[in-house]
């Protein structure tokens, strides 16, 4: 994604996906906020939001994060939101495992608790090691967590797969959660 589309991108993703309060849009119960809406409240909010603009983000964001309907006259997040929303996601069989990309300081909160979603609605995985290392990069000195996905799944437990291509499951209990080996200058 181009570098001036970023601070667009990050708006969009706190309206649609976390506060869309904050420009008084409303989203319907999968999510959706109408286009036109949208870009009247960014643009009294003071950001110049256009429909090019949106389609530009929507078709360049190297995450994927968002999409319209079929006629391009609503958008919204695909995954990722903090706001209680119904993505219509169907139950899917997981791989054999999944990995989930975190900051190694939060390890001993997760030998307790497992993965929990926090403000999220789901606990996000990815299929591959390298994409869960980017996403703990994000969060400070990363750590690759291996989760025992097709055993979660023989033991009643839901995944769905978004569009965007990552696994989002309501949480993985420690038991089901492969740690990295200790090195030398960790804590055990």
């Amino acid at each position: 994604m181009e570098k001036r589309l970023v601070p667009f991108s990050k708006f969009l993703s706190l309206i649609l996906r976390h506060q869309p309060e904050t420009i008084g849009l409303c989203l319907d119960e999968q999510g959706w906020a109408d286009v036109q809406q949208l870009l009247n409240l960014a643009q009294q909010a003071g950001t110049p939001l256009s429909q090019d603009l949106l389609e530009t983000i929507v078709a360049t964001n190297d995450k994927q994060r968002f999409a319209f309907n079929h006629n391009k006259t609503k958008i919204r997040a695909i995954q990722g939101h903090s706001l209680d929303v119904n993505l219509q996601l169907t139950p899917q069989i997981p791989p054999q495992q999944l990995f989930h990309g975190t900051a190694s300081r939060f390890v001993d909160s997760i030998r307790q608790q497992g993965l929990l979603p926090l403000k999220r609605q789901y606990v996000h995985l990815s299929a591959d090691a390298h994409t869960a290392l980017k996403v703990g990069q994000r969060h400070g000195q990363p750590l690759i967590l291996t989760i025992q996905a097709q055993a979660m799944y023989q033991n009643g437990f839901n995944f769905y797969y978004s569009a965007n291509q990552i696994w989002l499951t309501t949480s993985v209990p420690c038991e089901y959660i492969e740690f990295p080996p200790v090195s030398n200058g960790d804590r055990p």
